[in-house]
């Protein structure tokens, strides 16, 4: 029953993540690679993370609050996300399943929630069921936050790379990484920091910040899905690239309404589609 507890919620978010990818949904076996994948890089994570929390406690074990603030946000929250990161650029970036800008934010959310639920099962079998009931709607659920946050910034990376601006694709890539892990930094640092301290004024004001802050990054996260999945478009629109059997229309820039000039299907700056004739063609030129 605890295992289960452990796995409903990763569960749960990774079915409605793939029934949010509606223009192509994505093969079952390429989710489950980046899944286990993702439940792999734990390993190496948690090695690392226990070699820096302990150089951090050799020099900080007499300020707890400060060693905690340090060991959340340089330690845990970055090599945690460095971790799922790795996974996700070197089983995706490539690949000519990814195709769609709302591919990105799914395969990110399988590679997170596959190192979720390793976790999960972890804790939960470790402490009980309190554990995997707090953690079923914060600890789950915030590993696929962090993960919308680095998909939506790594399909910004692809287009830029399609699109051959290397400025955007070098500032992307970083910022995939950076958000998530600043995000995931900040989220344990105030649990952890409050759980080091002795002043309840200081815990109860810590507490209320976390769930302040955990409430706003669902919202936030969530109103990225939907606008994501809503602005879903084709990656690939011109016949050199080589992936034509992956695009549904083809050639040519077109100046979209809100000043954006776009070789894509549809305007990733306001999401309008590309201007088509009444035969159903792409107008292979530029156009108002």
């Amino acid at each position: 029953m605890l295992f289960s507890l452990a796995l409903i919620p990763v569960i749960v978010l990774l079915v409605l993540i793939y029934f949010k990818d509606k223009n192509e949904k994505e093969p079952i076996w390429f989710l489950l690679i980046l899944f286990f994948a993702g439940m792999g890089s734990i390993i190496p994570a948690f090695i690392v993370e226990a070699i820096g929390e302990w150089i951090v406690t050799l020099f900080l074990s007499w300020i707890p609050v400060m060693k905690a603030y340090i060991i959340a946000t340089m330690i845990v929250g970055p090599i945690e996300e460095l971790g799922k990161y790795a996974v996700l650029v070197l089983i995706t970036w490539r690949s000519k399943q990814f195709n769609y800008s709302f591919d990105a934010i799914v395969y990110a959310v399988f590679v997170s929630l596959g190192f979720a639920a390793l976790e999960n099962v972890a804790y939960v079998l470790g402490d009980g069921w309190g554990t995997g009931i707090i953690r079923m709607f914060t600890a789950v659920p915030g590993h696929a936050c962090f993960a919308v946050f680095m998909g939506a910034l790594y399909s910004r990376a692809k287009y830029a790379q399609i699109t051959k601006n290397k400025r955007d694709l070098v500032l992307f890539m970083v910022l995939a990484l950076v958000v998530p892990a600043t995000t995931h930094g900040v989220y344990d640092a105030v649990v952890m920091g409050a759980a080091e301290s002795e002043n309840y004024l200081f815990l109860g004001l810590s507490l209320l910040y976390w769930v302040g802050f955990v409430l706003a990054m669902f919202a936030v996260a969530f109103g990225v899905v939907i606008w994501a999945s809503k602005k879903d478009f084709c990656f690939l629109p011109t016949p050199e690239n080589g992936w034509i059997h992956y695009r549904p229309a083809v050639a040519g820039n077109w100046n979209c309404m809100c000043g954006k000039i776009n070789q894509l299907n549809f305007c990733p700056n306001c999401g309008r589609m590309r201007p088509m004739p009444n035969n159903g063609n792409v107008v292979n030129r530029n156009v108002m």
